[in-house]
């Protein structure tokens, strides 16, 4: 196979001709501050000072979208890319070691591409605190995201010296790029999802028909917008998603014609965060098969691909992965 194809056959260095690309905020609301004293700002050094008064109108709870829209798309329906917690859309875009990312990749296979930063994470910008969300975000560490969230290694195995974190056995994250990837982490609140929920809602509503996937958070927020507007996803793709609806409170008989598939990588079971939050999105599963909707669990390991963490979309076998996604899109005609 020549170095500039992938291992679904297509070309990664060809130009590919775009029509559009552009960008745009879903959600938001507008809302008054008082009460708060006055300020004063010097906007640049050695620049005038300015009195500010901080109280008055600002919009919170809006989402960024940017997309690029191909010259002659092969699918009819979008693909928009919702990424995970203390992240932001840049996942998508360029892996931490420089390889194109999925953005990329699923423009190539002839997709409208859509990227969002959610609420509050990236160009979607900030609300007030504590006058808008009374508590504090939280920042992502090195440790959670090495030794919980993203399962690069097992507890006790971070280290501030590169030379002495111990990885996984046969790991496909690049560990020599962590710190290139710790630059994605972005701060997050624990409470505005429902602002995020409003926003992602908006967005399928502007576009119409759009096949979602989505990452880890992001899963959540994917499997309950279709719910929401079943009749604009046309599909949805949950990458390790941390959570989902709950069969007891959401009917999933509501999504009996929107397919499903799940993905999940290696090491699930050495990492607490993972044992625990997995048995409800395979409640979700579950209820939506006996409901009779397509729905696929794809078990990497199980497959033979090891070695893959929650960064299925930078791990060095990443485009391996999207192909298993592409595939089972060209399988239901998307």
């Amino acid at each position: 196979m020549n170095t500039a194809d992938d291992l679904s056959g297509r070309s990664t260095d060809t130009p590919i001709s775009v029509r559009e690309i552009g960008s745009f905020h879903v959600g938001g609301e507008m809302v008054s501050l008082t009460g708060m004293p006055p300020r004063v700002r010097i906007s640049t050094n050695n620049g005038a000072a300015h009195p500010i008064d901080p109280n008055g109108e600002v919009i919170v709870g809006q989402m960024y979208v940017q997309y690029v829209k191909l010259a002659a798309p092969r699918s009819s329906s979008p693909m928009l890319l919702w990424h995970g917690g203390g992240m932001s859309g840049v996942n998508w875009e360029t892996t931490p070691d420089g390889r194109p990312g999925w953005q990329m990749y699923f423009l190539r296979a002839g997709f409208d591409v859509y990227v969002s930063d959610a609420v509050e994470r990236g160009r979607a910008s900030w609300a007030p605190y504590p006058e808008v969300y009374e508590e504090a975000p939280y920042f992502r560490t090195a440790k959670e995201a090495w030794e919980e969230t993203f399962r690069f290694g097992a507890a006790g195995t971070w280290h501030t010296d590169p030379a002495l974190r111990r990885p996984h056995a046969g790991v496909r994250f690049p560990v020599a790029r962590m710190e290139a990837f710790m630059n994605q982490f972005v701060p997050r609140w624990a409470i505005n999802n429902a602002r995020t929920q409003l926003a992602y809602d908006a967005l399928l509503a502007r576009l119409g028909s759009s096949i979602v996937l989505t990452h880890s958070q992001g899963g959540n927020f994917g499997l309950t917008a279709a719910l929401h507007a079943p009749e604009r996803a046309r599909a949805v793709v949950s990458l390790e998603p941390s959570g989902a609806p709950d069969p007891e409170k959401s009917d999933p008989a509501l999504l009996r014609d929107v397919p499903r598939l799940f993905v999940w990588g290696d090491y699930l079971d050495a990492h607490p965060f993972w044992v625990r939050s997995l048995p409800a999105v395979r409640r979700w599963a579950d209820a939506l098969s006996a409901a009779g909707a397509d729905v696929e669990w794809i078990d990497l390991p199980a497959r033979g691909i090891t070695g893959n963490t929650h960064a299925l979309m930078a791990d060095d076998n990443s485009d391996v992965v999207a192909g298993i996604v592409l595939e089972w899109l060209q399988r239901r005609g998307l």
